[in-house]
Protein backbone atom coordinates (compact mmCIF):
# COMPACT_ATOMS: atom_id res chain seq x y z
CA UNK A 1 0.00 0.00 0.00
CA UNK A 2 0.62 3.99 -0.58
CA UNK A 3 1.16 4.30 3.35
CA UNK A 4 0.75 1.89 6.40
CA UNK A 5 -2.89 1.83 7.33
CA UNK A 6 -4.33 0.35 9.99
CA UNK A 7 -8.09 -1.16 9.76
CA UNK A 8 -9.92 -0.97 13.43
CA UNK A 9 -13.12 -2.91 13.49
CA UNK A 10 -15.18 -2.38 16.61
CA UNK A 11 -18.44 -2.44 18.39
CA UNK A 12 -20.74 -4.64 20.68
CA UNK A 13 -20.44 -8.11 21.84
CA UNK A 14 -22.74 -10.56 19.29
CA UNK A 15 -22.98 -7.48 16.74
CA UNK A 16 -21.44 -9.57 14.04
CA UNK A 17 -17.46 -8.32 13.85
CA UNK A 18 -16.33 -11.84 13.46
CA UNK A 19 -18.22 -12.29 10.23
CA UNK A 20 -17.44 -8.91 8.91
CA UNK A 21 -13.66 -9.10 9.95
CA UNK A 22 -13.44 -12.48 8.40
CA UNK A 23 -14.95 -11.59 5.08
CA UNK A 24 -12.61 -8.02 5.12
CA UNK A 25 -9.34 -9.63 5.97
CA UNK A 26 -9.33 -12.29 3.06
CA UNK A 27 -10.56 -10.40 0.67
CA UNK A 28 -8.57 -7.32 1.62
CA UNK A 29 -4.97 -9.49 2.38
CA UNK A 30 -5.41 -8.96 6.10
CA UNK A 31 -4.40 -10.24 9.46
CA UNK A 32 -6.26 -9.96 12.29
CA UNK A 33 -4.88 -8.64 15.49
CA UNK A 34 -7.63 -9.58 18.58
CA UNK A 35 -8.55 -6.76 20.77
CA UNK A 36 -10.71 -9.14 23.06
CA UNK A 37 -9.15 -8.84 26.44
CA UNK A 38 -11.24 -12.39 27.48
CA UNK A 39 -10.13 -14.37 23.86
CA UNK A 40 -6.75 -14.42 25.46
CA UNK A 41 -7.10 -17.41 27.31
CA UNK A 42 -6.75 -20.50 26.53
CA UNK A 43 -9.44 -23.34 27.50
CA UNK A 44 -12.03 -20.37 27.10
CA UNK A 45 -13.32 -20.90 23.83
CA UNK A 46 -17.11 -21.11 23.89
CA UNK A 47 -17.80 -18.01 26.02
CA UNK A 48 -15.74 -15.96 24.73
CA UNK A 49 -17.07 -16.60 21.25
CA UNK A 50 -13.58 -17.06 20.05
CA UNK A 51 -12.82 -17.98 16.45
CA UNK A 52 -12.65 -21.46 15.54
CA UNK A 53 -9.63 -22.96 14.24
CA UNK A 54 -11.07 -23.32 10.71
CA UNK A 55 -11.56 -19.77 10.84
CA UNK A 56 -8.21 -19.15 11.67
CA UNK A 57 -6.93 -21.32 9.17
CA UNK A 58 -8.91 -19.32 6.99
CA UNK A 59 -7.02 -16.00 8.31
CA UNK A 60 -3.85 -15.63 10.48
CA UNK A 61 -4.97 -14.31 13.65
CA UNK A 62 -2.78 -12.82 16.64
CA UNK A 63 -3.25 -12.21 20.70
CA UNK A 64 -5.61 -15.45 21.18
CA UNK A 65 -4.94 -18.21 23.51
CA UNK A 66 -1.53 -16.44 24.77
CA UNK A 67 -1.81 -16.89 28.50
CA UNK A 68 -3.28 -19.86 30.61
CA UNK A 69 -6.49 -18.92 32.63
CA UNK A 70 -4.59 -18.47 35.87
CA UNK A 71 -2.06 -16.16 34.20
CA UNK A 72 -2.94 -12.07 33.50
CA UNK A 73 -2.04 -9.70 30.86
CA UNK A 74 -1.92 -5.76 31.75
CA UNK A 75 -3.10 -3.16 29.30
CA UNK A 76 0.38 -2.56 28.79
CA UNK A 77 1.79 -5.82 27.75
CA UNK A 78 -1.34 -6.10 25.61
CA UNK A 79 -0.21 -2.50 23.75
CA UNK A 80 3.08 -3.50 22.72
CA UNK A 81 2.25 -6.77 21.54
CA UNK A 82 -0.26 -5.51 19.27
CA UNK A 83 2.02 -3.01 18.01
CA UNK A 84 4.40 -5.49 17.61
CA UNK A 85 1.79 -7.40 15.29
CA UNK A 86 0.80 -4.21 13.87
CA UNK A 87 4.46 -3.79 12.44
CA UNK A 88 5.39 -7.05 11.66
CA UNK A 89 2.07 -7.02 9.41
CA UNK A 90 2.65 -3.88 7.75
CA UNK A 91 6.04 -5.02 7.09
CA UNK A 92 4.95 -7.86 5.25
CA UNK A 93 3.11 -6.08 2.89
CA UNK A 94 -0.19 -6.93 4.38
CA UNK A 95 -3.21 -5.40 6.42
CA UNK A 96 -3.62 -5.13 9.98
CA UNK A 97 -6.82 -5.31 11.24
CA UNK A 98 -7.70 -4.38 14.71
CA UNK A 99 -10.76 -6.37 15.82
CA UNK A 100 -12.21 -6.63 19.01
CA UNK A 101 -14.62 -4.95 21.48
CA UNK A 102 -12.39 -4.37 24.51
CA UNK A 103 -12.51 -0.34 24.44
CA UNK A 104 -9.59 0.04 26.54
CA UNK A 105 -7.65 -2.38 24.32
CA UNK A 106 -9.01 -0.70 21.14
CA UNK A 107 -8.20 2.67 22.14
CA UNK A 108 -4.56 2.16 23.86
CA UNK A 109 -3.27 0.86 20.39
CA UNK A 110 -4.91 3.60 18.05
CA UNK A 111 -4.46 6.42 20.28
CA UNK A 112 -0.82 5.55 20.95
CA UNK A 113 -1.51 5.83 25.17
CA UNK A 114 1.64 5.80 27.15
CA UNK A 115 1.35 3.12 29.68
CA UNK A 116 3.42 3.11 32.98
CA UNK A 117 5.99 0.38 33.31
CA UNK A 118 4.95 -0.90 36.96
CA UNK A 119 5.28 -4.68 37.10
CA UNK A 120 2.34 -6.20 39.38
CA UNK A 121 2.77 -5.93 43.28
CA UNK A 122 1.26 -9.48 44.59
CA UNK A 123 0.77 -8.23 48.58
CA UNK A 124 -0.07 -4.49 47.48
CA UNK A 125 -2.98 -5.77 45.25
CA UNK A 126 -4.11 -8.65 47.80
CA UNK A 127 -4.52 -5.84 50.61
CA UNK A 128 -6.23 -3.30 48.59
CA UNK A 129 -8.29 -6.73 47.56
CA UNK A 130 -9.09 -7.17 51.11
CA UNK A 131 -9.85 -3.90 51.92
CA UNK A 132 -12.32 -3.68 49.45
CA UNK A 133 -13.96 -7.19 50.72
CA UNK A 134 -13.82 -5.57 54.31
CA UNK A 135 -15.01 -2.17 53.97
CA UNK A 136 -16.22 -2.34 50.00
CA UNK A 137 -15.16 -0.91 46.73
CA UNK A 138 -15.71 2.20 47.67
CA UNK A 139 -13.02 2.41 50.34
CA UNK A 140 -10.22 1.42 48.18
CA UNK A 141 -11.52 4.37 45.64
CA UNK A 142 -11.18 6.80 48.26
CA UNK A 143 -7.66 5.81 48.72
CA UNK A 144 -7.79 7.09 44.85
CA UNK A 145 -9.18 9.74 45.46
CA UNK A 146 -6.94 11.49 48.47
CA UNK A 147 -3.75 10.37 46.31
CA UNK A 148 -5.10 11.03 42.29
CA UNK A 149 -8.08 12.99 42.11
CA UNK A 150 -7.85 13.10 38.37
CA UNK A 151 -7.59 9.16 37.71
CA UNK A 152 -10.30 9.03 40.48
CA UNK A 153 -12.26 10.87 37.91
CA UNK A 154 -11.39 8.50 34.53
CA UNK A 155 -12.29 5.75 36.18
CA UNK A 156 -15.70 3.94 37.60
CA UNK A 157 -15.24 2.94 41.05
CA UNK A 158 -17.07 -0.56 40.17
CA UNK A 159 -13.91 -1.33 38.26
CA UNK A 160 -11.67 -2.55 40.95
CA UNK A 161 -8.74 -3.88 39.00
CA UNK A 162 -8.57 -0.39 37.34
CA UNK A 163 -8.93 1.49 40.51
CA UNK A 164 -6.28 -0.71 42.11
CA UNK A 165 -4.28 -0.79 39.40
CA UNK A 166 -4.36 3.67 39.54
CA UNK A 167 -2.94 3.07 42.92
CA UNK A 168 -0.60 0.42 42.69
CA UNK A 169 1.35 2.96 40.32
CA UNK A 170 0.64 5.74 42.15
CA UNK A 171 2.21 3.98 45.25
CA UNK A 172 4.99 2.51 43.96
CA UNK A 173 6.44 5.06 41.83
CA UNK A 174 5.79 7.84 44.03
CA UNK A 175 3.54 10.07 41.02
CA UNK A 176 0.48 10.06 40.52
CA UNK A 177 -0.82 7.22 37.88
CA UNK A 178 -2.78 10.51 35.60
CA UNK A 179 0.64 11.90 35.32
CA UNK A 180 2.23 9.09 33.69
CA UNK A 181 -0.24 8.57 31.12
CA UNK A 182 0.33 10.30 28.14
CA UNK A 183 -0.45 10.13 24.05
CA UNK A 184 2.08 9.35 21.35
CA UNK A 185 0.23 9.09 18.09
CA UNK A 186 1.41 5.82 16.47
CA UNK A 187 3.33 5.69 12.81
CA UNK A 188 0.23 4.93 10.70
CA UNK A 189 -3.26 6.03 9.60
CA UNK A 190 -6.45 4.39 11.22
CA UNK A 191 -9.33 3.94 9.75
CA UNK A 192 -11.93 2.97 12.01
CA UNK A 193 -15.15 1.20 11.18
CA UNK A 194 -17.94 0.72 14.08
CA UNK A 195 -20.80 -2.07 13.35
CA UNK A 196 -23.99 -1.69 15.12
CA UNK A 197 -27.62 -2.67 15.09
CA UNK A 198 -31.22 -1.80 16.57
CA UNK A 199 -30.51 -1.93 20.51
CA UNK A 200 -33.51 -4.25 20.76
CA UNK A 201 -32.40 -6.56 17.97
CA UNK A 202 -28.83 -6.75 19.28
CA UNK A 203 -29.99 -7.75 22.71
CA UNK A 204 -32.02 -10.73 20.68
CA UNK A 205 -29.32 -11.63 19.03
CA UNK A 206 -26.70 -11.99 22.32
CA UNK A 207 -29.40 -13.91 24.03
CA UNK A 208 -29.40 -16.24 21.02
CA UNK A 209 -26.10 -16.76 20.80
CA UNK A 210 -26.00 -17.68 24.87
CA UNK A 211 -28.48 -20.45 24.38
CA UNK A 212 -26.32 -21.31 21.12
CA UNK A 213 -22.92 -21.85 23.75
CA UNK A 214 -24.89 -24.00 25.65
CA UNK A 215 -26.00 -26.37 23.36
CA UNK A 216 -22.72 -25.96 22.31
CA UNK A 217 -20.66 -27.30 25.65
CA UNK A 218 -20.42 -24.08 27.67
CA UNK A 219 -21.18 -26.03 30.84
CA UNK A 220 -18.30 -28.81 29.84
CA UNK A 221 -15.85 -26.21 29.20
CA UNK A 222 -16.59 -24.49 32.35
CA UNK A 223 -16.37 -28.09 33.97
CA UNK A 224 -13.08 -28.83 32.81
CA UNK A 225 -11.44 -25.65 33.71
CA UNK A 226 -12.48 -25.97 37.47
CA UNK A 227 -11.42 -29.37 37.36
CA UNK A 228 -8.43 -28.50 36.05
CA UNK A 229 -7.26 -26.95 39.26
CA UNK A 230 -9.02 -22.89 37.79
CA UNK A 231 -11.13 -20.91 40.32
CA UNK A 232 -13.68 -18.87 39.96
CA UNK A 233 -12.10 -16.23 41.75
CA UNK A 234 -9.50 -15.48 38.81
CA UNK A 235 -9.78 -12.41 36.98
CA UNK A 236 -10.49 -14.99 33.44
CA UNK A 237 -13.37 -15.76 34.93
CA UNK A 238 -14.98 -12.27 35.10
CA UNK A 239 -15.60 -13.05 31.61
CA UNK A 240 -19.27 -12.64 30.80
CA UNK A 241 -20.96 -15.74 32.36
CA UNK A 242 -18.09 -18.25 33.67
CA UNK A 243 -18.47 -17.28 37.22
CA UNK A 244 -22.58 -17.94 37.12
CA UNK A 245 -22.12 -21.14 35.22
CA UNK A 246 -19.39 -22.22 38.06
CA UNK A 247 -22.22 -21.13 40.50
CA UNK A 248 -24.74 -23.63 38.64
CA UNK A 249 -22.34 -26.25 38.89
CA UNK A 250 -21.73 -25.55 42.62
CA UNK A 251 -26.16 -26.00 42.88
CA UNK A 252 -26.23 -22.23 43.47
CA UNK A 253 -28.62 -21.58 40.57
CA UNK A 254 -30.92 -23.52 38.34
CA UNK A 255 -30.31 -23.37 34.61
CA UNK A 256 -33.10 -21.16 34.01
CA UNK A 257 -32.04 -18.65 36.44
CA UNK A 258 -28.01 -19.10 35.09
CA UNK A 259 -28.99 -18.35 31.97
CA UNK A 260 -31.31 -15.01 32.53
CA UNK A 261 -28.34 -13.53 34.70
CA UNK A 262 -25.79 -14.25 32.10
CA UNK A 263 -28.55 -12.35 29.66
CA UNK A 264 -28.44 -9.57 32.16
CA UNK A 265 -25.61 -9.00 32.47
CA UNK A 266 -24.82 -9.23 28.89
CA UNK A 267 -27.05 -6.19 28.07
CA UNK A 268 -25.11 -4.49 30.95
CA UNK A 269 -21.87 -5.13 28.95
CA UNK A 270 -23.34 -4.30 25.80
CA UNK A 271 -24.59 -0.86 27.68
CA UNK A 272 -20.96 -0.15 28.22
CA UNK A 273 -19.32 -0.86 25.11
CA UNK A 274 -21.19 2.10 23.38
CA UNK A 275 -19.87 4.29 26.18
CA UNK A 276 -16.52 3.56 24.61
CA UNK A 277 -17.67 3.23 21.44
CA UNK A 278 -19.62 6.40 21.23
CA UNK A 279 -21.89 6.34 17.90
CA UNK A 280 -21.51 10.17 17.88
CA UNK A 281 -17.45 9.34 17.89
CA UNK A 282 -16.36 11.79 14.72
CA UNK A 283 -13.60 9.01 14.17
CA UNK A 284 -15.62 5.47 13.73
CA UNK A 285 -17.81 5.63 10.51
CA UNK A 286 -20.73 3.45 11.81
CA UNK A 287 -22.97 0.76 9.95
CA UNK A 288 -25.87 -0.83 10.49
CA UNK A 289 -25.63 -4.35 9.74
CA UNK A 290 -29.09 -4.57 9.57
CA UNK A 291 -29.11 -2.19 6.57
CA UNK A 292 -25.80 -2.72 5.72
CA UNK A 293 -24.81 -6.35 4.24
CA UNK A 294 -20.57 -6.31 5.02
CA UNK A 295 -20.39 -6.24 1.29
CA UNK A 296 -21.57 -3.43 1.01
CA UNK A 297 -19.18 -2.35 3.82
CA UNK A 298 -15.68 -3.89 1.61
CA UNK A 299 -16.79 -1.89 -1.21
CA UNK A 300 -17.30 1.02 1.25
CA UNK A 301 -13.68 -0.15 2.85
CA UNK A 302 -11.63 -0.92 -0.30
CA UNK A 303 -12.86 2.63 -1.94
CA UNK A 304 -11.01 4.67 1.71
CA UNK A 305 -7.87 2.98 1.15
CA UNK A 306 -4.81 4.10 -0.26
CA UNK A 307 -4.51 2.49 -3.40
CA UNK A 308 -1.80 0.04 -3.94
CA UNK A 309 1.73 1.04 -5.58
Amino acid sequence: MAENVVLALVGPTAVGKTETSLLLARALGGEIVSADSRQVYRGMDIGTAKVTPQERAMVPHHLIDIRNPDETISLGEYKRLAEAAIHNILARGRLPLLVGGTGQYVRAVLEGWQIPRVPPQPELRRSLEQLAQEQGKEAVFARLQALDPASAQSIDYRNLRRVIRALEVTLVTGRPFSEQRGRRPPPWRVLQIGLTRPRPLLYARADRRIEAMFQAGWVDEVQRLLMAGYTPHLPSFSSLGYREIAAYLAGVYTLEKTKRRIQRATRAFIRRQYNWFRLSDPHIHWFDLEETPPETILTWVQQALPPCD
